[in-house]
């Protein structure tokens, strides 16, 4: 299981590089491809939406294709995408691998995280999405070392695409402790889940709420890095390049609190963690509505990093539980569906509304944002309760290695 989890998590930093490449390279894309500003948008509405759809369907190819071979399809698709964008003759090109490079990401993306979800504990799954940031960090490095050179963003998504390609290479040579591990896990997963399918039917009003929980998570993330600066420049009147570097804090602050919540969710269940990111979202949310130096919003985004950060990871891999380990995958899809969506529609959204009633009400936003997601969380804790720790043990008496601390 260690050398499986350590495969996993170097397929999310591969995951995670692609993700903010084009926001570093769109300035000169742009040129040499003769686009607009806005045409950045496009692209990103082509990769959200594939993303969507593939989570959509992410069930039926997982099981057609197992973890393994649905991560390798990724990953490829990943990889011959970027190569795609580093030859492209023109912005249409770019539309037309953006789709695969949006299909990839989302099968690699929710396969892996119900993978995480329905065999390692709390930790991982927090570590797990550690390592997402270190890529989506990593990424734009790169890139800028070659426009810092020479402008050549066509060989930054090459050397990006070649890190994909050795990724691939990677997981075609796991793929026979992919099928081992299936192999083991297949007989007493299937006693199980046809025990869980009776006892624990998924509930349809419970998937719709917890997609809206999901949804409006995605909403406050996206929000929270889009807007921060301008907010920052308008209205604590900073200069734009210390204003980008606030932003910069709220990132920061998601990867090193994922990293640290692994150790947390040792102490705290995953309804408690979740509760406690709130709560730190709360108070940086409050320092940013209140009239203080700017020292004090630099802690506001970096409390709202730290409490964003294990939200995400406690909502997974609290899925099993409140919906069924036979379940998980369809409803893990659905869920990643909803953040994507939200990442498309909800930003834009935003800032169609501060656009017409001003930057003040920034801070508002997310505070909506994050009392309606609250509430939507908190619903879905009381109509579907824990199931309890007498089905987790006769779980672990059936199959005693599943969930164990890899190594």
């Amino acid at each position: 299981m260690t050398a499986l989890l350590l495969i996993i998590y170097l397929s999310f930093i591969s995951l995670g590089l692609p993700v903010s490449i084009l926001g570093s390279a769109w300035p000169i894309m742009r040129i040499s491809l003769n686009a607009s500003p806005a045409d950045a948008g496009i692209l990103s509405m082509i990769f959200v939406g594939s993303m969507t759809v593939s989570c959509l369907f992410i069930e039926r190819l997982e099981r057609f294709f197992g973890t393994g071979r649905l991560a390798l399809a990724g990953i490829s698709m990943i990889a011959a995408a970027l190569l795609g964008y580093s030859l492209t003759p023109s912005f249409f090109w770019l539309c037309i691998c953006s789709l695969p490079l949006g299909l990839g990401s989302g099968m690699v993306d929710a396969g892996m995280n119900n993978f995480v979800a329905l065999h390692c504990k709390a930790r991982y799954m927090n570590w797990l999405h550690c390592f997402w940031g270190i890529g989506a960090t990593l990424g734009p490095v790169i890139m800028s070392l070659f426009i810092a050179g020479n402008g050549n963003w066509r060989r930054g998504y090459q050397s990006i695409s070649i890190l994909e390609f050795v990724t691939a290479g990677m997981l075609i040579l796991s793929l026979g402790l992919w099928k081992r591990f299936e192999q083991k896990a297949a007989e007493p997963e299937g006693r199980k889940r046809k025990t869980e399918k009776k006892r624990n039917p998924p509930a349809a009003g419970g998937v719709k709420i917890s997609m809206a929980s999901f949804f409006m998570c995605g909403a406050l993330e996206l929000t929270a890095g889009l807007w921060g600066a301008s907010y920052m420049v308008s209205h604590k009147n900073l200069e734009p390049d210390a204003a980008s570097r606030y932003t910069a804090l709220f990132y920061a602050g998601i990867t090193a609190g994922r990293f640290l919540s692994g150790f947390i969710s040792m102490k705290l269940n995953n309804r408690n963690l979740i509760r406690l990111g709130q709560g730190l979202c709360l108070s940086g949310i409050v320092l940013l509505i209140l009239p203080l130096p700017a020292v004090f919003p630099a802690a506001a985004f970096i409390l709202m990093g730290f409490g964003y950060a294990p939200i995400v990871p406690a909502m997974i891999h609290e899925t099993p539980k409140r919906f069924g380990k036979e379940a998980s995958q369809s409803v893990i899809g659905l869920q990643m569906a909803a953040i994507f969506s939200a990442s498309a529609f909800m930003p834009p959204l935003f800032g169609f509304i501060l656009s017409k009633t001003g930057m003040g009400l920034f801070p508002v936003s997310l505070l909506l944002s994050l009392l309606v997601f609250t509430g939507t969380s908190e619903l879905l804790n009381r109509l579907i309760p824990q199931l309890g720790a007498a089905a987790e043990i006769k779980g672990h008496i059936n199959n005693p290695h599943a969930g164990e601390t890899p190594g």
